[in-house]
Formats: structure tokens, C-alpha cells, sequence
């Protein structure tokens, strides 16, 4: 089947059945990287297609893109890439600027195929496996609390990422977010937004969420963006939602950061660049490396 990609059919939301969303947002595995090869720290232009993940340093706001050719550094320009070209499926960030990544291995990886769960301690130049090699294709990622959870067509759960254990409540989500600071999960579905407190195992739908398409938690602060780019907000870790600006555009991935006393920043990339708002999602610039 395709690789997980921005869901056109969700701006048809009012037409479609739930069935039928729910359906083509449980996308399963994905093609082999299609790009040549370059050298690590070859400058490219803005990775375009199939950006899967971001995450984003509070303390440096360098910007990096999960892709289907590999990490890329987009505070730079132009884009670097960054380590060996894996197709990063899935992606999220935990402490101590340390990455986790799934996916499928490049053509100069000795990875097995699903690469399971991968983890980086140097910013994404090397990879290293952790649990789930040659099982598990993650296309939905998060670390929480202390604890991963993963969606690899079955949502499964972990406390140390190298054992999983089935979610109680299955549910199929498009996109998963977490804090390291919390048990609180995020998941977006064709059925609407799902969130759980108890870092994955249960959840629930929160009944007033707009119909979102990426997530993003910092602690309490939340961000959600819909298929058409409209921003929403959240101050109770995405019980409840309030609307912002828009981008404009149709977003590939999205993180958040609030400092003390400071407004919250939001980081949305699209199919050209990365879109930033120091206001809290009122007002967005192109990202200017």
C-alpha cells in the first residue's frame, strides 16, 4: 500500500463515511526510500515529500524532518541531511535530545526490514535498534511519561521500549503525540480525536474536538492542525480546544514549545517549508534559517 502521506480524502470529511476514513487512515506499509544515496550533510533542497515527523530543540530551535529519505535539518539552508537514509516512518523526540525512529531500512543500512524501534543520542547521525527488528513498521510514534506507544496495525504499548504489550482499547490513530512529562496521549483518527492519561492503554473521544489531523503536547499546552491548516489550541493537554489562525496550507508535521511567562511557539511544516508562530498560533511566518 502507499506511504503514509497527508490524507487528501479528510477534506471530505462531511462526504465520506466514518468507516471509510477510519479505514484509509490505518495505512500499512510503505515503499522503500526512492532517492539516490548522497552523503551525510549533503545539502539538498526542502525535503518535499512524505515528511512523516518534526521535532524541534527548545533550546537551540533547530528543526528537524522525519522523511522518507532521512533526517533533515531545515534550520539550515539549504536543508541538510542528516545520518543514513532510513524511510522514517515514525518519529518522536524524548529527553536528552534523544530521537526515536521506525521505518524501513536504505539501500546502505545493514537495519532489517521493518527496522522496528530505533533510537539516536547524536542528533540523528547514527541509529540504533532497540526492539521490534524486522516486526514492526511504527507509521505512528510517540514517546510519554516514561513509556513509547506505537501503531504498527496494532496499537501496542511500552515502559522501557524494548517490551510492547496491546493497547486495552484498540483504536487505529493517524497520528500520536506525548509529553515526557506526563501520561497523556493524543491520537487523531477518522472518528475524531482520541486521548488517553494513562500513557496509551485506554482512551477516549473528546466529543467538542474539531476534526484535527497532526497533535502536538508540551506539557499541558497542546496544538492541533486540521487538514486545512486551521490552528487550534489547548491549555488542559487537549481536553478542550480553542481556535486560532491558519497556515493556509495542507501540514506534514507539527511540534510546540512553552517557555515560562512566554507565549507558546508552534512549528507546522507543509509540502514547501515550515510555517512558525511565536503568538500561539494567531499569526504564522515562513520559517527563515
Amino acid at each position: 500500500m502507499r506511504p503514509k502521506t497527508f490524507p487528501n480524502f479528510l477534506r471530505r470529511r462531511l462526504v465520506l463515511p466514518t468507516v471509510a476514513l477510519i479505514s484509509m487512515m490505518s495505512l500499512a506499509a510503505c515503499s522503500a526510500p526512492s532517492a539516490a544515496p548522497q552523503p551525510p550533510g549533503t545539502p539538498d533542497s526542502f525535503p518535499s515529500g512524505h515528511v512523516h515527523g518534526m521535532s524541534v530543540d527548545p533550546g537551540s530551535d533547530r528543526v528537524l524532518l522525519a522523511t522518507h529519505n532521512g533526517l533533515y535539518d531545515v534550520s539550515v539552508s539549504p536543508a541538510q541531511r542528516i545520518g543514513p537514509v532510513i524511510d522514517l516512518m515514525g518519529y518522536t523526540a524524548g529527553e536528552n535530545s534523544t530521537l526515536y525512529a521506525s521505518g524501513h531500512p536504505g539501500p546502505d543500512t545493514d537495519l532489517p526490514n521493518p527496522v522496528g524501534l530505533l533510537s539516536s543520542t547524536d542528533g540523528g547521525n547514527r541509529w540504533e535498534p532497540l526492539s521490534r527488528q524486522g516486526q514492526s513498521d511504527f507509521h505512528a510514534l510517540t514517546r510519554t511519561g516514561e513509556s513509547f506507544v506505537g501503531y504498527d496495525g496494532q496499537l501496542i504499548t511500552s515502559g522501557d521500549g524494548l517490551q510492547w504489550l496491546p493497547a486495552e482499547t484498540q483504536i487505529a490513530p493517524f497520528d500520536l503525540s506525548g509529553t515526557t512529562s506526563s501520561d497523556v496521549v493524543l491520537a487523531t483518527t477518522g472518528e475524531g480525536l482520541y486521548r488517553s492519561t494513562d500513557a496509551g492503554s485506554t482512551w477516549s473521544l473528546v466529543t467538542d474536538s474539531p476534526l484535527l489531523l497532526l497533535t502536538a503536547l508540551d506539557g499541558e499546552t497542546a496544538v492541533g492542525v486540521t487538514p486545512e491548516g486551521d490552528i487550534h489550541t489547548s491549555a488542559d493537554a487537549g481536553a478542550t480546544w480553542e481556535k486560532k489562525g491558519s497556515i493556509e496550507a495542507a501540514p506534514t508535521a507539527i511540534d510546540t514549545h512553552t517557555d515560562d511567562g512566554a507565549d507558546q511557539e508552534i512549528w507546522v511544516a507543509t509540502e514547501t517549508g515550515v510555517k512558525v508562530s511565536g503568538d500561539g498560533g494567531t499569526s504564522f511566518n515562513d520559517l527563515a534559517p
